[in-house]
């Protein structure tokens, strides 16, 4: 998909990775981070990852279960993580191919749909 908008990409479905497929190449990826730009590359390139400062504890935990029912859905499963009880950092990749796919980014745009109480 060239030019991807989020509305574009929330509005797929995630497909499992078939013998064969490759990850996305730089140019690809670029392209894609346009559509989600609260997402950033991580170092290696072989990841996405958003972080936000929740209200507090149970606010990520409920953050975390919406991103689950998500997650589940889609059949496509992000690493979570909750440090000093309110900060929430996501990290996405597509795990069979060690690298970054379409499906990460379908689902970082529906992540980034999800309403949540951050802290002022």
């Amino acid at each position: 998909m060239a030019n991807p908008t989020a509305t574009d990409l929330a509005k797929r479905q995630c497909v499992p990775c078939e013998g064969g497929a490759k990850a996305l190449d730089a140019q690809q990826v670029a392209d894609y981070l346009k559509a989600v730009p609260h997402w950033n590359l991580t170092e290696d390139g072989r990841r996405i990852q958003r972080a936000w400062r929740v209200k507090d504890f149970l606010t990520g935990l409920d953050f975390f279960q919406r991103i689950a029912a998500i997650a589940e859905q889609e059949d496509h499963h992000p690493d979570l993580h909750l440090a000093g009880y309110r900060n929430v950092t996501i990290e996405l990749w597509t795990h069979a191919l060690g690298g970054l796919s379409e499906n990460d980014f379908i689902l970082a745009s529906k992540i980034d749909m999800l309403p949540v109480e951050l802290t002022p």
